[in-house]
């Protein structure tokens, strides 16, 4: 007699949405313990998935930090009729805001200060998350790479630079005062 067949479910429990539970689980481990103290072997158990399955995915803690990231930050915020300094501060405040989110502002300067002595991961995290923002921001402002790079460089490094001094993000009074600065420079 022949057995009724039901579809084999492949073992472990279901992978839908995996991504986003080890994204969630990495940033509230680096919120809780540090980046530093917020190893693979945490952020997996967090997570609730082994650690080889964050390893199938991303190759080391720093990739797997950068998919976060560019995970939280997602797209740049464009509207075609903005002008230069409508995208420029629109993408601005998107960077103050997400680094003012818990986690992200310690995963951030984390992988960035791992990325000064790696050059593995300076180029994944150059490539993965700078790099969509800079051509976009090339495109749509019609600047140079470097110019563009200047920009990334003062708004993403004040931030940075007030997160780790302060443990908080930069008040918006300064974030105005930033923008500011930067809109002149753009002329």
């Amino acid at each position: 007699m022949a057995r009724a067949s039901t579809p084999a479910r492949p073992p472990g429990r279901p992978r839908a949405g995996i991504d986003a539970e080890v994204y969630a689980a990495t940033l509230s481990t680096i919120h809780e313990l540090g980046y530093t103290r917020a190893t693979v072997d945490r952020i997996a158990a967090a997570a609730g998935v082994a650690k080889t399955t964050i390893y199938r995915r991303w190759p080391s803690k720093g990739a797997l930090i950068t998919a976060c990231l560019v995970d939280a930050f997602g797209p740049l915020p464009l509207n075609q009729d903005d002008s230069p300094a409508q995208i420029l501060e629109s993408g601005f405040r998107l960077a103050a805001a997400k680094i003012g989110e818990p986690g992200v502002g310690a995963a951030f300067a984390g992988v960035f200060t791992d990325a000064i002595g790696d050059p593995e991961l300076r180029h994944v995290l150059s490539t993965q998350l700078q790099d969509p923002y800079r051509l976009v921001l090339e495109e749509a402002l019609g600047e140079s790479t470097q110019r563009i790079l200047f920009f990334i460089d003062v708004t993403i490094g004040a931030l940075l630079h007030r997160m780790g001094m302060t443990g908080e993000p930069m008040v918006e009074e300064d974030v105005d005062a930033l923008m500011r600065m930067i809109l002149r420079e753009l002329g």
